[in-house]
């Protein structure tokens, strides 16, 4: 936890890595996640690099298992499944075993990136594999339409579609009281029926009839009945129904357009014997031949099944682990060879508290080489990366403060505060004891479930969105509980737990109040002047008697909005302190007398004393004399204008004094904090300059940390650094000038700019609670004053109970509760952040397996 109040020191180190070892280094170092590599060879093109071949056959390996398509099948989509398999789908083996219903197994514990020499056999047994359930894929597809086509002719031949008919053959078309038979002995008695009978889908049987009967002039007689069963489709094993045809016609002409008519439809043409008696014989010979082939089709599938339970062992290892050797790879392909070609180097950030761990992983991943691996730290140019080590409970609060942008190398990190800050300001907005407990439940919930595999698996956007800020939901939450209890607050009802602090019984006893009086004035007054009527603060939080009061709204008002003032200028306060501990860190000690302590003496000085005056007139001034209080507004008004109000007495002895004290301070502080800095720089650049040779040394690193932390990063990066020295001597005064002059601009102006931005929580307090009173007064409220019977209204209750509480999800947690959310991330990132945090930064990003594991 120590390194999440600063990013972690990191140092570039050279590693030099034995050929024959480098493979085993760099795969150990990718399971401990301990070093980031910088590449060596960005000059080199990915097709020109050491390892390209070793890459490119991982790649082919890995788009065995992987669950992408061939582009080639994009660009055909026309292509069935079956002819996928025939041209090699990469996605074959994973496509099968999900086609097969069955679950990827979870690969048990950590295994290692196999070692070179096991690629080929990995690549052998994964080909030999998938080859083998292509063959028995095929042959199964083979199985499965044989019989497909038997049920066919089976259905043809056993259904039912009429004694033959013969149609008479005549010149045209015949007409009502032609006869169907011609007498024996007629001009056509030498001529034979013919009959062609198949199945068709059922969407094509009234085109294709209408066809027929059209092409072929009504020459023929067509019959199209339904099957009765379902048959399974031979390709997506889905259950079809076909209709199944007999047509009787006369003469090769009209055969022949009748064939290539089916032939279009795509039609299933079989034999039909004519005689009933050779239709049976036929029938029983399908029948057997039938149950044959169900019975090899079923060694077939069992067949199927073992190959399919080897791949699904193979696949979720084979993946991982093809993963790690094509990373391990890229990785090596950052290195640079050394001139005699015995060893590689790499670069790479680590931290250097794991300086030690790398140089002994590197010691026992070489051991066998004969040749040790070592480590060393070099001098660097650049940046460092930040480094932040979070746990799943700081994880979310620490992306809060990097979605803003990543802080510079060791700069103070805000996660820290923030996990503070940000859940409070939160319930500033959303204070209300039901919700927030609704929230927190949920919250709960998801932290209680995040072990379980079901959970950690879900693809839901929003649910994964939600489960990965649960730790955040959580405290925000307990946080709103206790704003709550502090406004009073639970689903806009006022509690009492304790007593009230106002007496309604000593008012109307010292009052007079009679019966006549209450009957004129509906509303009653209390007087805390009067003794007995207000007997001290309420223990915790809001006297519930507030709820009563016409002035509610009006009292809530004053007090949320002086609230947010306060807490406003605390917070921003707190930033300004923050950025102390930047400046003693990067040895930028002129920056506090010349920047700091001029940004709190103007910040303080105004609307410090601000707040100072709230405090002074909530303690300080009287019930007795509320009625001549002075006004703070007007104060305030007075102490920029050097003025002040007859009518508006002082509230201490000397006050203009003090406020004009305030303010010359404040305006005296702007100068300092404009010039201040650009003076200094350039006075020591100019003594640097005046100093002899000789002499500089120590100057020059002086004024180099200085450069180098007006630059972003600080003296310790720079002590082991090889910089241009040249460039850090030069400070251009403009440049210097102009930055300083926007820092100074930003803060003033965002002084009170800022300040008037934390009235949000005011704003969002009172429009939280005056959409919960709606909501209740509208819905809940309605029901509950309903003079209805017992038994009625406890039924009528009951979808009014239920439509309170999906609107109360709906709009109060998931949409009120969301417009805090980022009202509270503008305060940290724009009012507090800005006082110390740059976010000019890039992260660590380790090499690791951590991916490839989960």
């Amino acid at each position: 936890m120590g390194s999440m109040f600063r990013g972690e020191e990191v140092a570039l180190v050279q590693l030099f890595l034995p050929t024959a070892a480098a493979y085993t280094c760099v795969s150990q170092l990718g399971e401990l996640g301990l070093v980031e590599f910088r590449d060596l060879n960005a000059s080199v093109s990915a097709f020109q690099r050491r390892f390209v071949v070793d890459v490119r056959r991982c790649e082919e390996l890995e788009k065995t298992f992987s669950e992408l398509t061939l582009m080639g099948f994009l660009e055909k989509p026309s292509l069935k499944l079956s002819e996928r398999r025939c041209l090699g789908d990469p996605a074959f083996l994973q496509e099968e075993v999900r086609r097969a219903g069955l679950a990827l197994p979870l690969p048990v514990g950590r295994l290692p990136a196999p070692p070179p020499r096991d690629l080929l056999r990995i690549q052998e047994e994964t080909d030999r594999l998938a080859q083998e359930l292509r063959d028995v894929r095929g042959n199964q597809q083979e199985l499965r339409a044989q019989l497909h086509q038997l049920q066919l002719h089976e259905a043809v031949l056993g259904q039912s579609h009429g004694p033959p008919l013969a149609a008479a053959h005549t010149d045209g078309p015949s007409s009502e009281r032609s006869p169907l038979l011609l007498p024996p002995g007629g001009p056509h008695q030498d001529l034979k029926v013919n009959f062609v009978a198949g199945a068709v889908e059922p969407h094509k049987a009234a085109a294709l009839e209408r066809l027929l009967w059209r092409a072929c002039r009504g020459f023929l007689i067509a019959s199209f009945q339904e099957m009765e069963q379902q048959l399974e489709d031979p390709v997506t094993g889905e259950p079809t129904r076909w209709m199944t045809f007999l047509i009787s016609y006369w003469g090769e002409q009209i055969g022949q357009k009748i064939r290539k008519i089916t032939a279009c439809f795509h039609c299933h043409i079989f034999p039909f014997l004519e005689p009933e008696e050779a239709r049976r014989g036929a029938l029983q010979q399908l029948q057997q031949q039938s149950q044959e082939l169900q019975e090899v089709l079923g060694e077939t599938e069992r067949f199927l099944s073992q190959v399919l339970g080897r791949v699904q062992q193979l696949l979720p290892a084979g993946q991982m682990q093809i993963r790690k050797m094509k990373a391990v790879y890229l990785a090596l392909n950052q290195c640079s060879v050394s001139s005699t070609h015995k060893c590689l180097i790499a670069e790479a950030w680590c931290a250097v508290l794991d300086l030690p761990t790398l140089q002994q992983v590197l010691q026992d991943s070489s051991s066998e080489a004969g040749v040790s691996a070592v480590a060393h730290r070099i001098p660097c140019q650049d940046m460092p990366p930040t480094l932040i080590r979070t746990n799943r409970f700081t994880a979310s609060f620490q992306g809060i403060v990097d979605a803003y942008g990543v802080g510079r190398y060791q700069e103070v990190n805000p996660a820290p505060y923030t996990i503070i800050t940000f859940p409070f300001l939160f319930a500033v907005m959303f204070g209300d004891v039901g919700h927030g407990l609704l929230m927190f439940l949920f919250a709960l919930a998801m932290v209680l479930a995040e072990n379980r595999p079901a959970v950690k698996a879900a693809q839901n956007e929003i649910w994964q969105t939600f489960f990965g800020g649960r730790y955040l939901l959580l405290l925000m939450g307990l946080f709103s509980v206790y704003t709550g209890f502090i406004y009073n607050e639970c689903f806009s009802r006022a509690t009492t737990i304790f007593p009230s602090g106002w007496s309604v019984a000593a008012m109307a006893n010292q009052s007079g109040w009679s019966d006549a009086y209450l009957a004129r004035h509906s509303l009653l007054t209390l007087d805390p002047n009067i003794s007995g009527v207000f007997l001290g603060p309420y223990p915790f939080g809001i006297d519930p008697v507030w709820s009563l009061a016409t002035n509610h709204l009006s009292f809530l008002n004053s007090f949320k909005m002086k609230m947010s003032v306060i807490l406003g200028v605390i917070h921003m306060a707190f930033g300004v302190i923050l950025g102390v501990f930047n400046h003693v860190h990067f040895g930028q000690g002129h920056k506090l007398l010349l920047e700091t302590l001029p940004e709190l003496i103007f910040l303080l000085g105004l609307f410090g004393y601000l707040v100072f005056l709230v405090l002074y007139k909530w303690l300080c001034v009287k019930a007795a004399d509320s009625a001549s209080a002075p006004s703070i507004l007007i104060h305030f008004i007075n102490m920029f204008l050097f003025s002040s109000s007859p009518t508006n007495r002082p509230l201490y002895h000397a006050q203009e004094v003090v406020q004009y004290v305030l303010v010359v301070l404040a305006l005296a502080s702007v100068p300092v904090l404009l010039l201040g800095t650009p003076l200094y720089l350039l006075r020591r650049q100019r003594h640097l300059q005046r100093r002899p040779a000789g002499g500089q040394d120590e100057d020059k690193a002086k004024l180099m940390d200085s450069d180098a932390c007006e630059s972003g990063w600080g003296p310790d990066e720079k002590a082991g650094c090889s910089g241009d020295e040249k460039e850090a001597e030069q400070l251009i005064a403009s440049e210097v000038f102009m930055h300083q002059a926007i820092h100074t601009i930003e803060f003033c102006l965002g002084c009170i700019s800022n300040t008037a931005s934390y009235l949000r929580l005011w704003a969002l307090s009172l429009a939280h609670a005056q959409l919960s009173e709606v909501l209740w007064a509208m819905v809940m409220r309605v029901a509950l004053s309903a003079n209805l019977r017992v038994g009625v209204q406890a039924v009528v209750l009951v979808p009014v109970f239920a439509a309170f509480a999906v609107l109360t999800v709906a709009i109060l947690l998931v949409m009120e509760g969301l417009s805090a959310f980022l009202h509270a991330l503008r305060l940290h990132w724009v009012e507090f952040q800005n006082k110390f945090y740059s976010g000019t930064g890039y992260k660590l990003s380790p090499f690791t397996f951590a991916a490839e594991d989960e």
